[in-house]
């Protein structure tokens, strides 16, 4: 007597089972017409129809962005300045900013190419046919967007999300790292013998300022201002980083022999792996954030 019952609930069954199949391949269908978009930092809509499988790099951060976001198997060239993961160094090296041969760039048929907002060849690249995205940071915020922006190019949005968590927490260690002793103390970071300054609303800056150190470049000259040499004179820091090859010279611009960070020795000399994820606004933070960490515990004698 329960013969009817139970073909009732089987043939229901079957409809929800048909439904879920239905909703599942419209959901897949939308998804594989779905087109990726974002807005770069230029202000242009960049839309690809699928995930890029051929992709140039003009920008060393983005390079490596590209790599941590699982799609470095699929950059087919990059600046001259990239070199990092060791992989791409065997790559076509395609110049740099405003040096990029078009024609070479062209050639290769990139299905997307990523470059800095600074380069001016971005008009160009896209009057020749191709899909450009200009992208760069100067802040974390900024990093974050950048992780976030190439990932949603790669067709992988939730690799950002996954790759900046961890980012934070490795940041986070390597604050917890700097002891009091080096803590408080007026810093000076050179990027380039201008000189110009990583300033205290950078990405460079906002690291210091999370491990307590007191950048004498304040927020209101910008991310990486140019800076007069008298400035950092009168700033007296009690810490210089630098570059390696910066540090002979130091002593001998006007009235820097008076400075107590030159005075007293305490100046960091970056090598130039150590330079490279410094002056990097990409996913080797970490990195960064561990070489700034090790200056200021090496130049009060605190081992990290």
């Amino acid at each position: 007597m329960n013969a009817l019952p139970c073909a009732g609930r089987v043939r229901h069954w079957r409809r929800v089972i048909a439904c879920l199949v239905g909703w599942a391949l419209l959901g897949a269908a939308h998804a594989a017409g779905h087109r990726l978009a974002i807005v770069d930092d230029g202000g242009s809509a960049v839309s690809l129809p699928a995930p890029p499988t051929r992709i140039v790099s003009l920008l060393p951060s983005l390079t490596e962005a590209v790599c941590v976001l699982g799609g470095c198997d699929r950059l087919i060239g990059v600046d001259r300045w990239s070199n990092w993961p060791d992989q791409v160094k065997k790559l076509p090296q395609l110049g740099s900013l405003d040096e990029a041969p078009l024609e070479r760039i062209v050639a290769l048929k990139p299905d997307l190419v990523l470059l800095a907002p600074s380069s001016r060849v971005a008009p160009r690249l896209r009057q020749l046919g191709l899909t450009v995205a200009e992208l760069d940071a100067r802040d974390l915020p900024g990093v974050e967007g950048l992780l976030q922006k190439v990932a949603a190019l790669l067709g992988q949005p939730e690799l950002a999300t996954q790759r900046w968590a961890a980012m934070q927490r490795e940041l986070q260690e390597a604050a917890r790292s700097v002891p009091a002793s080096a803590r408080g103390h007026a810093v000076y970071v050179e990027i380039s013998s201008a000189p110009h300054a990583a300033g205290e609303s950078s990405y460079i800056g906002q690291m210091l300022s999370q491990q307590g150190a007191r950048n004498i470049v304040p927020a209101s000259l910008g991310p990486f201002p140019k800076l007069n040499p008298e400035f950092v004179v009168r700033a007296r820091p009690a810490l210089v980083i630098v570059g390696a090859g910066e540090v002979a010279a130091l002593s001998r611009r006007p009235g820097w022999s008076a400075i107590p960070a030159v005075r007293d020795q305490r100046i960091c000399a970056l090598q130039p792996r150590e330079m490279d994820a410094l002056s990097r606004p990409g996913p080797r933070l970490p990195e960064a954030a561990r070489v700034l960490a090790n200056c200021l515990n090496r130049a009060w004698s605190v081992k990290p």
